[in-house]
């Protein structure tokens, strides 16, 4: 192949450009071929985003909400810049930059402009791994220290998208930058004040939230206080409000409804299958967890090299995926700050105290017989449930948006790929069960 085309640009300096069709058709074919699946740079690009989200988990313990927004706003990023290439798309934040000519919709530009709007997005939002991403940069042939606005060219477009993007969500009620009256400076400071009605030690009102005592695997112990509980205040982009889908409200203590569902709560761990507990570890998903955004990233990336998309493809389908999960964890927040419901930790000490059951005794004892007061969730002792509200289910509502907005994209609820996990693998290492494997479109109906 190398000595064909030697050949060939040798010819072209001897004899001048005149070529005749056949030899026009073949350069052309070889202009048209691009990189797809795994191979395009929208992909990639998705990839270090998932890199990064895991290594953000490692340094600042699990935060969904916060990095599901890192991730929404880094492909709006990509979007925006993306757009100026294209006939037909629309730009969320990026204004007074013209479209550029038609000629100049390149893949080469395309590649260029998502590369520098990735890139700065992503120095922004997990400034942590700023060398990992200027290495990649430098991987890709391009400068990281490029700063150029020239709305001209694809460098400066990609620049400009991001910071359009930066600039746009400041003040967007996150409290990213401690921006917000009362938080002293102070990143994701708390500015609403929430105080939860029950402490850790005394519930008051056994309809609401309690934080419960986590080990901290020194033997002691502490309470983790809500996470960000300001989070329905944070503007959406898809959504007109935080509250405009919220449901109404959950079953009270007293009711036949919530009778049944504790009951339900209890049977299931009761029989709980390895199956089921493999299924509890892979939503968990360890100490480098991707968190649910992430994970639905991870699959719409397994689209990605199933159906051998182009840059234009996964643009729009990682633009369109991780808004909706962006704007699910919003909506998610709203209802679950709304209603401040009990998790069923809480519930079922309220309904069984004094009773005998049967529940998971810990790590490495199964199912046993015991007193209802002294049930436990399926969890290590060092993380013993969410510390937030109850209702609604942050990973039902992420993973039924994202399972349907893929679902949309595709036509189809069958993705094709598959995960596979231990049962135990994470809950109680020392006593592991069987392996299993997963159909990735059944996974969302199980959370």
């Amino acid at each position: 192949m190398k000595k064909t085309i030697l050949l060939f640009i040798t010819s072209l300096i001897l004899f001048g450009c005149k070529q005749n069709p056949n030899q026009k058709e073949h350069q052309s074919s070889i202009e048209t071929i691009e990189p797809k699946g795994d191979e395009n740079i929208a992909y990639k690009w998705g990839y270090m985003a998932l890199t990064a989200q895991a290594n953000d988990t490692e340094k600042f313990k699990p935060r969904p909400t916060v990095t599901s927004r890192y991730l929404g706003l880094i492909f709006v990023s990509i979007f925006d810049a993306w757009s100026q290439y294209d006939e037909k798309a629309i730009p969320v934040y990026l204004e007074g930059v013209d479209k550029r000519p038609k000629k100049e919709h390149t893949l080469k530009n395309k590649e260029i402009a998502i590369s520098y709007a990735a890139f700065r997005a992503m120095n922004e939002y997990y400034f942590s791994d700023k060398e990992l991403f200027a290495n990649f940069m430098k991987d890709l042939g391009l400068d990281p220290m490029n700063e150029s606005l020239d709305p001209t060219t694809p460098e400066g477009i990609g620049n400009l998208a991001a910071l359009a993007v930066m600039e746009a969500r400041k003040g967007d009620g996150a409290n990213q930058y401690g921006e917000e009256d009362g938080s002293n400076g102070m990143p994701y400071f708390d500015y609403m004040n929430y105080v939860p009605v029950n402490s850790a030690d005394v519930n008051v009102d056994i309809n609401r939230w309690q934080p419960k005592y986590f080990s901290d695997g020194k033997g002691g112990k502490y309470a983790p206080g809500c996470l960000t509980p300001f989070w329905d205040k944070v503007k959406p982009i898809a959504l007109k409000s935080a509250d405009q889908f919220r449901p109404g409200p959950p079953p009270l203590v007293g009711s036949k409804q919530m009778a049944i569902e504790v009951q339900e709560v209890v049977d299931l761990q009761r029989n709980l299958t390895d199956y089921q507990k493999a299924l509890v570890e892979f939503m968990r998903d360890g100490p480098k967890s991707v968190q649910q955004a992430g994970h639905w990233l991870k699959f719409a990336q397994e689209i990605s090299i199933r159906d051998n998309h182009t840059l234009d493809q996964d643009v729009k389908m990682y633009f369109y995926n991780q808004i909706v999960a962006m704007d699910a964890f919003i909506a998610n927040w709203d209802s679950k700050m709304y209603y401040d419901s009990a998790r069923p930790f809480a519930l079922v000490h309220e309904y069984y105290n004094g009773k005998e059951i049967e529940g998971w005794g810990g790590a490495g004892k199964e199912m046993i017989t015991m007193d209802g007061a002294d049930w436990q969730p399926y969890s290590p002792a060092i993380f013993l449930c969410p510390p937030f509200p109850s209702y609604t289910s942050g990973h039902s509502t992420i993973s039924g948006g994202c399972a349907e907005a893929l679902k949309l994209w595709t036509g189809s609820e069958v993705f094709g790929a598959e995960a596979v996990m231990v049962a135990g693998s994470l809950t109680e290492p020392d006593n592991l069960g069987d392996t299993n494997y997963f159909e990735i479109s059944n996974i969302h109906k199980s959370s």
